[in-house]
């Protein structure tokens, strides 16, 4: 399951599209599973994500959600893992866990701020960034713990990505990032959200040019894609998020389809995020897609 999806990832001919997926405040995926299996979308995708408390909201587990869509529709699922939860004790024992339960792409996140959690008085943990925990698993795909300990039963290889901005306003510090992330072991790098394919060209130039200065020429960049239908998000996130660039043409365009109204609004954002995913399959056929758990969106992309 994951050598095919791997496989996948490092052929620059094949086509690669992971859907992410966010569990929800409930104790189950079940209702997300059901949906993603009304729609079709496994037959749609090579494979999945699951989250783990964004923006440091209580949500389902992500190994949990990850195993159980593994379980239905037999595609492979990167399980994110936050250092904002846990120290080192706990990151590999859950590790552990996720192996032991066939859950082997781990997305390794730093995470978002504790401040933020819909947890009163919730403390992030923040031992280190998301390179301690790419170092933790290089080591256990050693067959030794992050102490130097050899394991009685070696875990089975595990897959390591991780995450990038997307835009920067000095490009070269994204490239520094690209090069830490490789020197880590990640096999795979996704990006925020990219708007134009410009931006995406930029991406791809500088992460050749850090796979040259790590030396890890068996590393992919992948590009998000996060379809925007409504006016207002796409100026949250031109203004509020960080790492992110929503070209002037996409902000005018909505703007003038919201003065004609909502369905006018819909239509545009969808044709030019259809048209995006479309350039970017032709770019660099290698794409995370997120739509916050709107999987009719995501089908209209995809079909």
């Amino acid at each position: 399951m994951f050598d095919k999806l791997i496989a996948k990832l490092h052929d620059p001919k094949k086509r690669y599209v992971t859907l992410e997926t966010t569990p929800g405040h409930d104790a189950g995926f079940k209702p997300v599973i059901d949906q993603i299996a009304k729609l079709g979308l496994a037959d749609l995708v090579d494979g999945f994500s699951t989250t783990d408390n964004p923006l440091a909201k209580l949500k389902f587990n992500s190994v949990i959600a990850a195993m159980q869509l593994q379980e239905r529709f037999k595609k492979p699922v990167l399980a994110t893992m936050s250092m904002r939860d846990r120290n080192k004790i706990a990151l590999q024992s859950d590790l552990l866990g996720a192996n032991g339960i066939n859950v082997r792409a781990i997305l390794a996140l730093t995470g978002d701020p504790a401040k933020i959690s819909d947890q009163p008085g919730a403390k992030g943990v923040f031992e280190a960034d998301s390179s301690m925990l790419l170092d933790i698993i290089k080591c256990f795909n050693a067959g030794i713990d992050y102490a130097g300990r050899e394991f009685g039963v070696k875990p089975l290889p595990i897959y390591p990505f991780a995450v990038s901005n997307a835009y920067a306003k000095r490009p070269e510090t994204l490239q520094k990032k690209f090069v830490k992330k490789l020197e880590h072991g990640a096999l795979g790098v996704i990006t925020q959200p990219v708007f134009e394919l410009e931006n995406a060209q930029m991406l791809l130039e500088l992460f050749e040019k850090a796979k040259k200065e790590s030396g890890r020429q068996d590393a992919t960049l992948i590009l998000g894609i996060f379809p925007v239908t409504r006016l207002k998000t796409a100026q949250f996130l031109s203004a509020h998020v960080p790492g992110i660039h929503v070209p002037k043409s996409w902000l005018d365009q909505l703007y003038e389809a919201h003065q004609q109204g909502e369905k006018e609004e819909e239509k545009t954002g969808l044709a030019l995020s259809q048209e995006l995913f479309e350039r970017l399959l032709q770019e660099h056929p290698k794409i995370h897609m997120m739509t916050a758990n709107r999987f009719t969106l995501a089908k209209k992309l995809l079909a």
